[in-house]
């Protein structure tokens, strides 16, 4: 039987120190999978990390077909892995980091329930965004309950500026750019075929896991195409129609010389970047705070 605890512990480890692990020998299920993820963001709460909100995954049919499984994923979204819009973001911490584009909303109330997130005031605004996944496992192959673990491959987001919320808006057309190149294109409508269930589906989710969605939160509603590995040098832009553009650089610093070592300070978090001011020892800050293959 597989040591949640310690799981946890291993995935931290590998989080932190951009160090690939194996997937567990042992078999579990998806219950202890959530588990497992509970204990790997209270690992991060304990050192001083904050909630910024939560993240859906497998929101498309396709993907849910392709892993064989029947529900969306559920992931917690950490503060320090917000990125700045327009930033210059390091990415030398991560693993094998990928971005795909996504439909962030803004939480504008309390919800405790499904059908109160279908209530007006539930979402304050929305804006265009992108998700950098890393899993943390080997050649990022993973079980839908190693997924779940792992926190659903979360590592990064990034939020563009925010847009008032027109429910009748949801069915947009997304363009992914890297290096000004567009690699992928799609439509909203790809997140569980229509954008505006992700909502009721995160406090379902939500719910099971003894939470309930706070105002000022984020919710990053699932991705709208595949994702692209992500690599240093890369300036990433996604525009989703209606609600404009977002967009990093993904940057790996220079080696300190010997002498801006020994003056240096201490280390940081993996992914801390002195090109992009933000939330201390973090990837940046946004504006506002058996399988392989992505999981969004």
């Amino acid at each position: 039987m597989t040591d949640l605890h310690k799981l946890a512990a291993v995935l931290d480890e590998a989080a932190r120190t951009g160090r690939a692990v194996p997937r567990p020998e042992q078999d579990y299920g998806v219950a202890d999978a959530y588990r497992v993820q509970e204990e790997l963001i209270r690992l991060r709460l304990e050192r001083g990390d904050r909630l910024a909100g939560v993240k859906l995954g497998f929101t498309s049919e396709g993907k849910r077909r392709q892993m064989g499984v029947h529900d969306v994923i559920f992931g917690r979204v950490p503060e320090s892995s917000a990125i700045l819009d327009g930033s210059y973001a390091d990415i030398s911490g991560f693993i094998h980091p990928r971005v795909e584009p996504e439909v962030v909303y803004l939480i504008g109330r309390r919800i405790a329930s499904p059908g109160d997130a279908l209530a007006p005031g539930a979402v304050a605004a929305v804006a265009a965004g992108i998700e950098v996944i890393d899993s943390r496992y080997e050649d990022f192959r993973f079980s839908l309950p190693d997924v779940i673990a792992d926190n659903t491959s979360a590592a990064g987001y990034v939020v563009g500026p925010w847009q008032p919320y027109d429910p009748s808006r949801w069915n947009l057309g997304v363009v992914l750019e890297i290096d000004g190149r567009v690699v992928q294109t799609g439509s909203t409508g790809a997140i569980l075929g229509d954008p505006r269930r992700a909502l009721a589906e995160a406090v379902r989710l939500a719910l099971q896991a003894g939470m309930v969605l706070e105002p000022g939160w984020v919710l990053l509603a699932g991705a709208a195409t595949p994702a692209e590995p992500l690599v240093p040098g890369a300036r990433v832009r996604a525009e989703i129609q209606h609600l404009g553009s977002v967009s990093f650089t993904a940057s790996v610093p220079e080696p300190a010389s010997a002498s801006e070592s020994a003056s240096a300070p201490g280390p940081t978090t993996p992914g801390a970047s002195a090109e992009t001011p933000g939330v201390s020892g973090v990837r940046g800050a946004s504006e506002r705070p058996g399988t392989s293959g992505e999981e969004s």
